[in-house]
C-alpha cells in the first residue's frame, strides 16, 4: 500500500479500486452498480448473475484487511432504483453484514438517487469531512477539493503492439477521481474529455500496484 497526498491529506490507492484514508480510518469506494446484471436479464440480456457477489467479496476482503471505522459509497451503488429489491439472499447477508461491520454511508448517484430504504446505514446527496467534499460525480463549481466518482476511468496503453486498460485514479489540483469498484462495470479512457473537463489541467492517471503508485500525465 502506497500512499501519496491530496488537499492536504495523505491517503493510500488500492490497487482494488478503493481509496483508504487512513487518518480518519475510512474506506471509500464508487460505482458498484449492483444487480446490474440482473437489469440486463430483465432487458432481454442474459449475463452471469454473480456481479454483486463478485463486488461484495472484494469489498468484504478489504474490510477484513483493513477494519475500517466508516465505509464511504460514492454513488451509483446500486444499478437502478429497484436493485435493493433484486438482491439475493446471499447477497443481501452479505452486504448487510458488512455494514454491521463499520459506520456506513450511502452518497447518491444519477443510477441510485434513492438507495434501497431497507437497507442500513445513512443517506446523504453529499459529505464534507474537514476541508474535503464526497459526492458522487465532481462539480465544477466546487470551491474546496473534492473526491468523487461517476466516470469509471481507465488507463489505456500499447504495450508491444497491445492495446491494455486497468483502471485507474485520476488526480488534479482540487479533484480526485476514483475508479468503479464494482465487478461488471465499463469506463471511460483516462484522457476522455469529460474527465479531462471535470479535473481540469495538470491531471494524472494513478495506477496503484503492490509497492508503488504508477503516474502518468493526462494531456488535455
Amino acid at each position: 500500500m502506497v500512499r501519496f497526498s491530496f488537499a492536504g491529506e495523505e491517503f493510500a490507492a488500492l490497487r482494488e479500486g478503493a481509496l483508504w484514508w487512513p487518518a480518519r480510518r475510512a474506506l471509500l469506494v464508487a460505482d458498484l452498480h449492483l444487480e446490474k446484471a440482473s437489469w440486463f436479464a430483465r432487458h432481454g440480456q442474459f449475463l452471469p448473475p454473480y456481479d454483486s457477489l463478485a463486488t461484495l467479496a472484494a469489498l468484504e476482503a478489504l474490510v477484513r484487511a483493513l477494519a475500517p471505522r466508516a465505509l464511504w459509497c460514492l454513488g451509483d451503488s446500486f444499478h437502478d432504483s429497484a436493485a435493493g429489491d433484486r438482491l439475493a439472499a446471499p447477497a443481501r447477508a452479505r452486504l448487510e453484514s458488512l455494514m454491521g461491520a463499520c459506520d456506513w454511508t450511502w452518497i447518491t448517484g444519477n443510477h441510485d438517487p434513492a438507495p434501497c430504504p431497507r437497507l442500513g446505514g445513512a443517506r446523504v446527496s453529499a459529505a464534507r469531512l474537514g476541508d474535503i467534499v464526497l459526492r458522487h460525480q465532481a462539480a465544477p463549481d466546487e470551491a474546496l477539493p473534492e473526491i468523487s466518482g461517476h466516470f469509471h476511468p481507465k488507463l489505456r496503453l500499447s504495450l508491444r503492439g497491445r492495446s491494455v486498460a486497468r483502471r485507474c485514479f485520476v488526480a488534479g489540483a482540487r479533484k480526485l477521481l476514483l475508479p468503479a469498484f464494482g465487478a461488471l462495470t465499463g469506463g471511460l479512457d483516462a484522457d476522455h474529455p469529460e474527465i479531462v473537463r471535470a479535473v481540469g489541467a495538470g491531471a494524472e492517471a494513478l495506477v496503484p500496484l503492490d509497492d508503488r503508485l504508477l503516474r502518468f500525465a493526462i494531456a488535455a
